[in-house]
Parts: structure tokens; sequence; C-alpha cells
């Protein structure tokens, strides 16, 4: 991804950001200062620091899923609108893309799990003593579940829409399913950004990550069958009859 630069490496992945992912911090740094001065930045640069973090775990959940089946993860990029696990092909079979789409969100249900059992041992979800730490700590598990919920939803090409062809394609043709899928997502990503001109300008940004990334998977997978029905046709002319 031009404009992205490595940053970190863990388990042969590189970890790498897109300069527009540090408009986030300062955004959110400068409304802190505004709001508290050194210490509202502070604060909001540490939350935000932990939010990627997860988002973070989150792809490797993807990665280290795909490594399970030989499906290498060159490279994983941080953006302000989330992340994105970079695989060097897609899986074989239906069974393996439902696995590996699942277990990013899963990633982000057992840091809730953890998170939840923290606040329940110093006083509670809900209640307790009113520190900036438990504060930060309830926003993350809050977050995390928003996490879970949103990237369930069936847009391809996000975790949900992953899912979705999955299912599909156990029934139906490889293509078939991704179009369905990738026109889901579309109808779904016009939602996001009809109602992001009312209520957060964020959702029209995603709106367009999604239409865009619905499409390019949907072409990726045209290019695909045609690939395959070329390969078919040349080794029907090699062997005509067969043998």
């Amino acid at each position: 991804m031009k404009w992205s630069y490595r940053i970190a490496r863990f388990a042969g992945i590189d970890v790498r950001i897109h300069v527009t992912f540090l408009l986030l911090p300062a955004y959110f740094g400068f409304l802190g200062w505004q709001e508290a001065g050194l210490t509202g930045a502070l604060n909001e640069l540490s939350f935000i620091g932990a939010l990627f973090l997860c988002v973070l775990l989150h792809e490797f959940g993807h990665a280290l899923a795909g490594r399970h089946y030989g499906i290498r993860t060159p490279d994983i990029t941080l953006l302000p609108i989330g992340g994105v696990a970079r695989m060097e092909s897609i899986p074989e079979k239906p069974s393996m893309e439902l696995f590996i789409a699942v277990a990013g969100p899963a990633v982000n249900v057992a840091i809730a799990i953890v998170l939840a059992a923290i606040l329940t041992l110093t006083g509670g979800i809900l209640e307790g003593p009113d520190s900036t730490l438990r504060i930060q700590l309830h926003n993350l598990l809050v977050v995390n579940c928003g996490l879970v919920l949103f990237n369930m939803i069936p847009a391809f090409p996000m975790d949900g829409g992953r899912v979705l062809r999955a299912l599909l394609a156990m029934k139906f043709s490889h293509l078939m399913a991704t179009r369905v899928a990738a026109r889901t997502g579309q109808v779904i990503a016009c939602g996001f950004a009809v109602l992001g001109f009312f209520a957060n300008p964020m959702l029209v940004l995603i709106a367009l990550f999604v239409f865009n990334g619905a499409q390019e998977e949907l072409q990726y997978a045209i290019q695909r069958q045609q690939y395959e029905e070329l390969l078919q046709e040349m080794a029907r002319r090699r062997d005509p009859f067969g043998i």
C-alpha cells in the first residue's frame, strides 16, 4: 500500500502504518488538549494507542488463522478506519474462509472478556471506583464489543461479508457467492453514506471503503473465474479426447 511505512515486525509479519493514520492521534490529541491540557491529550493518545492495539490483534487473528492453512500474510497496515491484513492468496475452501473471517472478531471477543473480568474484579463493570484507568478500560470494552458487531455486518469486504460469501459458496459457485456478497456490501455502503451525511461524516469514508473494496473483490473473482476457464480450455485443446 502506497504511503505506508513499516514500524515493527511480529511473527514474520510486517506492521505498517499509513501516513493518514497519523491524523487520528493528532485530532484526538488536540481535542484532549483543548479539554484538559497535557493530561487530556495524553489520555486521548493512550486510549487511541490501546484501541489500535486491539485492531492490530484483530488483524493478527486473521493472519494466524490464514497461516494455519498455509496462507502467508506479508504485512498488516493500520489506517484511520481500521487495519488491513494483506494475504497472498484467498482460501481454497469456503470452510477455510469462514474460519479465517471469524478469527478476527473472535480476538475482540476474547479481549472484551478479559476487560470485563478486570472491571468486575476491581469494582464492577457498570459501577466501581471512578478512576481514569477504569474509565478507559470500560470504554475499551465497549469499543471491542462494537468492533465485533460492526465487523460482522454482512458488508463485503468486511468480516461479516466474507462469512456471508463463505456460507453462500458452500452451495453456489465462488463467483456467484462473491457477486451476492459484494452487491449486499455495496447496498449497505450506500446506507452508511446516507447516514453519514446526517450523523457522523466518518461513515461516509467507511462507505467509500466498503463500496470500492466490494467492487475490487468482485472484479478479482471474475478474473479468477476467467483464468480457470482459460486453463480448462487449454487442457481440452491439449487432450481433446479426455485421455
